[in-house]
């Protein structure tokens, strides 16, 4: 499985690919802004957007990439290490069970 990480602090970035790592998830983060960021996506399962640390107009570029796509979308406030463990657990859990994502 494929997840894209917008957002989140640079500090964690190696910690966040880590915990996907042992999930067997493959992540891919943007903790920066980044221009046309719907282009550089690529194929991905699931997106997760850390909304404390994403401008207005990056997420709804992105939330309407998803919508477009078909690609499940999950918005959190928090970006700390335990959002993102209980995310990527409920995203296996889903597609463990046949689910969307």
């Amino acid at each position: 499985m494929s997840v894209l990480l917008l957002g989140g602090m640079d500090r964690l970035e190696r910690h966040y690919l880590n915990e996907a790592s042992r999930r067997g998830i493959n992540l891919k983060i943007f903790t920066k802004p980044t221009k046309e960021i719907g282009r550089k996506i690529g194929k991905v399962d699931a997106i997760v957007i850390f909304t404390d640390k994403v401008s207005h107009s990056i997420k709804h570029e992105i939330v309407s990439f998803a919508k477009a796509k078909g690609i499940p979308c999950f918005m959190y406030h928090s970006c700390g290490l335990c959002t993102l463990r209980k995310c990527l657990d409920c995203l296996k859990n889903i597609k463990q069970k046949g689910g969307v994502a």
